[in-house]
């Protein structure tokens, strides 16, 4: 039997690699069900219709096309943005649509430079149209400090336009790709494709492995060299 300190040694080594491989299991059986998440993210994305003039909230990703007249003196401008190297900002319209809907409309890139000066674009008058990719709400990044700063946003969010046109119609934004007003289009839908996150899955199970075979081997070890020190110790005494 070994001696308690090398006991709570042998158990410590077992305990700490124990954590580590079910760390590295749990972490792997995450990454699999994101990859069902996304999986499942992409087929709803697929099957989202083209819609034209809706009067319904879409579907998350659905082709919407709106006809209507921009609010020119709403608009805002999302910062910090960078396309083909160039730094810019994205603009952000809202539009009054044909049934009297409230939409928020991301027109797309326009670059500024490294300054910070007030960004200013044209918006084209009277009823336009405009089509685009439909995404709902998102949950933003940290945020340090106000989002909105003159009339430049951190992050995409109705909020700053609730106090001057109350809610809008739905809660998401249209990312406009062509039409009247649309500008350079640089948002792409941030979708992971599953196979990215099964590797991701099968690494860290295999850092499971690899740590469950350290701990045998290492509780091996230190199983054997206790027993023989306690042989080398009886020897002694023998002596």
């Amino acid at each position: 039997m070994m001696n308690p300190s090398r006991q709570w040694r042998f158990y410590g080594w077992y305990l700490f690699w124990s954590l580590l491989v079910a760390l590295g299991i749990s972490l792997g059986l995450w990454q699999w069900e994101r990859a069902d998440d996304k999986r499942l993210a992409i087929a709803v994305r697929d099957a989202a219709p083209a819609l034209v003039q809706p009067t319904e909230q879409p579907a998350q990703g659905a082709q919407v096309t709106l006809r209507g007249q921009y609010l020119a003196e709403q608009t805002l401008y999302l910062d910090n943005r960078v396309v083909d190297g160039r730094v810019g900002v994205a603009v952000l319209t809202p539009l009054r649509d044909s049934f009297g809907q409230l939409w928020l409309v991301q027109r797309g890139f326009s670059a500024t430079g490294p300054r910070r000066e007030t960004p200013q674009t044209a918006t084209p008058n009277g009823t336009v149209e405009v089509i685009g990719e439909w995404q709902e709400v998102q949950s933003g990044g940290p945020l340090y400090g106000e989002n909105r700063e003159g009339v430049r946003l951190q992050q995409l969010s109705l909020e700053p336009w609730h106090d001057s046109l109350g809610a809008f119609s739905y809660p998401g934004w249209l990312h406009a790709s062509e039409g009247d007003g649309v500008l350079t289009p640089w948002w792409e839908a941030n979708v992971m494709p599953p196979s990215r996150h099964m590797g991701y899955a099968f690494q860290w199970w295999g850092l499971a492995l690899a740590a469950l075979i350290v701990m045998f081997i290492g509780g091996y070890k230190l199983r054997r060299d206790g027993a023989d020190k306690k042989v080398l110790v009886n020897k002694n005494k023998q002596r």
